[in-house]
Formats: C-alpha cells, sequence, structure tokens
C-alpha cells in the first residue's frame, strides 16, 4: 500500500486557493465591467454589491478606506468600471471581488489612460514636492494661456486687477478641448519661457467632462508644464476634477480665480500690512524716544551733571592713590629685579670660560700625572715578562744543547734533520752542524741499536 493521502482541512485549502488567487497576475489586478446590484452601504462605512452582466454575476467589497475617494456615489442600476483583486473569503469559502477603485461606465478607457498616464509620471518623480518651486511673493508680470473666449480668462484678468493692479497680464490664446488643444498648450508654454518677462504662468480653463478636459491630461503637457523654467499654477476645472496637470504643476488651483488669487498679492493687505507696521515702527519709535529722554533726565540729576567739580576733585583723588599704588609698585618690581640679577651675574661669575678653563688644566694634569704613572708600571711589568721569557727561550735554545757537546745531522743534498739511521745509508753526504760551525762527512758505516750500541 501507498502511503497514506495528506488530508487538508477546510481552512488550510481556502487558504491555499486565496493564496493561488491573490499571485495570480491576471486576477492580481484586474479591470471589470458590469451594473451593481444588492448594493449596501454599511455603518462601518464599507460597501457590499455584486457586479452583474447578461450571463454572470460576481461578488464585491469595497473597504471604507478606499471608496471615500470615489468621486461619484454608487447606486443598484449604476452601470461602472471597478479595478481590483479576485480573492477568497476563507471564514466562508466563497470568493469575491475586492474594489480598490470605481468609475461610472461610458468614461472607462479614457479613465484607464488617466491612471496609466498618472502612474508612469508619478513613478518618474515628476509629482514630487522636493521639485516643485515657491511662487514669487511680488511677481513683475503674469502670463495666462488659457482660451480667449471663456469666461476663465475673464475670471483671470479681474481678479488680478482688483488684487494688483498695476502688474502686466500677458495672455496667450490657446484652445483648451479638442484634437488640437495639448500641441497649442505646450507650444505657449514655451513661447511663454523664451518670452522671459514673466514671473509666474497660469495654465487652465474651465470645467467639463472628462473628455473636455482631456487635454490637460495630455502627457505633452504635462512634461511641459514640468520642464517650464517659470513656475505654473494650473486652473483646470473646478474643485473637484483632477488633471494630470495638476498634479504636475508647481501649484494647483481649484478655480482660475483662485489661480489669479494665487499668483499675485493683494494689494489691499499689502496696504494693510504695511500700514500696521508703520503703526507698529511709529509706536516703537515714540517708545525708544522716551525712553531716551527718561534716560536723559536721570544723566541730568545724577551727581556728576549737579555737581561736577565735586566729581572731578573725587577723580583726581582717585587719580592721586592710583599714582602712589602705581609707583609702589614700581619700586617693589625693580628691587625684585635688582635681586634676580644678582643672582644671575653670582651665576655667571661661577660659569665663567677663564675659571672653568682653570679647572679643566687642573684636572688635565691630574690625568696626565696619572697616565705617565700607569704607562711606567706597564713597561716595567712588561720588561720583567720579556726577561723572563728571554730567559726560559734561552734554556730552551738548542745553541744550549750544543754547547754541552750534542750536535746536529742534515742531509747535504735535501737539508733535511737526520733523526734515524734509518734515514740514510753508507755513502750519503751528511753535515753534522755543531756549536761553533760544521763538518761536511760521508757514512762509511752504520751501527743500529740505542745510543750506539748494535
Amino acid at each position: 500500500m501507498g502511503r497514506d493521502p495528506k488530508v487538508y482541512s477546510i481552512k488550510e485549502i481556502n487558504k491555499y486557493i486565496r493564496m493561488k488567487l491573490e499571485t495570480d497576475l491576471v486576477l492580481g489586478d484586474v479591470w471589470l465591467r458590469g451594473e451593481i446590484s444588492n448594493f449596501t452601504h454599511h455603518s462601518s462605512g464599507h460597501m457590499y454589491f455584486t457586479l452583474k452582466d447578461s450571463d454572470s454575476r460576481l461578488k464585491c467589497v469595497m473597504f471604507a478606506s478606499h471608496n471615500v475617494r470615489l468621486p461619484f456615489k454608487p447606486k443598484e442600476g449604476a452601470k461602472v468600471m471597478a479595478r481590483g483583486n479576485i480573492s477568497v473569503f476563507e471564514r466562508d469559502g466563497n470568493y469575491q471581488f475586492y474594489v480598490m477603485a470605481m468609475q461610472p461606465d461610458g468614461i472607462g478607457s479614457l479613465y484607464l489612460a488617466f491612471e496609466q498616464l498618472k502612474g508612469r509620471l508619478e513613478s518618474e518623480g515628476l509629482f514630487s514636492n522636493a521639485r516643485k518651486r515657491e511662487l514669487p511673493p511680488f511677481p513683475k508680470a503674469v502670463g495666462v494661456i488659457t482660451s480667449p473666449t471663456g469666461a476663465a480668462v475673464r475670471d483671470i484678468i479681474t481678479t488680478i486687477q482688483r488684487r494688483y493692479p498695476f502688474i502686466p497680464v500677458y495672455v496667450y490664446p490657446v484652445l483648451v478641448q479638442g484634437k488640437g488643444a495639448a500641441p497649442a498648450i505646450v507650444d505657449a508654454i514655451d513661447a511663454m519661457n523664451r518670452f522671459g518677462e514673466c514671473d509666474v504662468l497660469i495654465v487652465g480653463r474651465g470645467g467639463g467632462s472628462l473628455e473636455e478636459l482631456w487635454a490637460f491630461n495630455e502627457e505633452t503637457v504635462a512634461r511641459a508644464i514640468a520642464n517650464s523654467g517659470i513656475p505654473v499654477i494650473s486652473a483646470v476645472g473646478h474643485e473637484t476634477d483632477f488633471t494630470i496637470a495638476d498634479f504636475v504643476a508647481d501649484m494647483r488651483a481649484a478655480t482660475p480665480t483662485a489661480a489669479a488669487e494665487l499668483a499675485v498679492p493683494y494689494i489691499a493687505e499689502i496696504r494693510q500690512q504695511r500700514e500696521r507696521m508703520n503703526q507698529r515702527l511709529i509706536a516703537a519709535m515714540n517708545k525708544s524716544i522716551t525712553g531716551e529722554k527718561e534716560r536723559l533726565s536721570r544723566i541730568r540729576r545724577s551727581p556728576f551733571f549737579l555737581h561736577p567739580r565735586r566729581y572731578m576733585l573725587d577723580q583726581a583723588q582717585r587719580l592721586d592713590r592710583m599714582q602712589e599704588q602705581l609707583e609702589q609698585r614700581m619700586h617693589k618690581r625693580l628691587s625684585k629685579e635688582d635681586a634676580r640679577l644678582s643672582q644671575l651675574q653670582a651665576k655667571l661669575a661661577a660659569r665663567h670660560p677663564g675659571e672653568a678653563l682653570q679647572q679643566s688644566a687642573k684636572r688635565l694634569a691630574t690625568v696626565t700625572r696619572g697616565l705617565e704613572m700607569s704607562v711606567a708600571s706597564m713597561l716595567k711589568e712588561h720588561r720583567l715578562r720579556l726577561h723572563g721569557a728571554i730567559g726560559q727561550l734561552d734554556a730552551l735554545s738548542p745553541l744550549k744543547v750544543m754547547a754541552r757537546g750534542y750536535s746536529l745531522v742534515y742531509d747535504s743534498e735535501s737539508g733535511r734533520l737526520i733523526k734515524s739511521v734509518d734515514e740514510t745509508k753508507n755513502g750519503d753526504a751528511v753535515q753534522v752542524k755543531l756549536m761553533n760551525g760544521r763538518l761536511l762527512c760521508r757514512v762509511e758505516s752504520i751501527e743500529g741499536g740505542v745510543n750506539g750500541e748494535g
């Protein structure tokens, strides 16, 4: 028999199925189109409903953290496009669609394009707050890129003239919807940058549908705004409408009027602020003057101004005392320095070169005498040793031996000393060396034995 099969619990198999669904490339992020039915908006904020078409249906849930950002209110029978993932609710073993985003159907393709472009540009960092620039507080000129016939341009110009009437406004008329709108907006942004007279640009139009606002969702417009050397305020649509241009721009205004208010300061507020600053300055100056007057009054009442001669006499007495103290300190310092000078002179005399030379000469004479005595003693000792060695050498000298009657015999040809009768033969010429000379002899006969005995 084979091994027993592994038995799973219901929870384990539901969990396994959930993991399989959530790791699927298609089911992990999918768009669905359908009609809402059985819609319930729970008190917790979560939405529970079913998406259906003519052939099938699917249970759905959209948690409160996602549905709070919905741009519309879902309702029974509404046709929508929803984005999310398929997973399993482990407790019941039912798979369902977890919705993260939803839009009314009919603008689905545009909305998908919007979301895709938004995600790509955001990943490039074009929406980052780090690259957004501050608007100039007091611009020298404002550029407006919008339709010349819409209400937006009138609202912008009217608001700027009301808030900051002496600033020039340069309007660059463009199409704001339709096929040629995006290229026109891009050309206008580039032209305003080349023009170089404006400190801030307002790019926008009035509200409209997603299709009407689509020019401001084009990638070319977004990149033109991002590359602009002049800070850009986007003013597209109404407060609830967002476009790609809004995310890329340095500042987003809910309406064209709000954009104008962001672009320029309010002259009335500046005047009020200047008036407040003038009042604060006057108050500060009055306070300072009052304080200085009080200080001058105190100085005038001071004893120095009331009785200047007495003050001068007091200062003269103080000067006398300081002069006496100075003289005492000077005398004390001089005495101390005289004593120190005497000590230094005594030390200098003790270290005089003449005295040092005399001491050195005495030490040299003493060392010389000691050296001479050492040399004489060594010579005497070496003479005695030499005489002893000479005596020993003389006692061991062959001449001394020869003086007692001994002689040395050498081979005449080789000069070799003959020590044994075996080293010669009859007829050999030999030399006999005596104390006072030598004999040339020839061997006539040879006798062996000790001391010539046979």
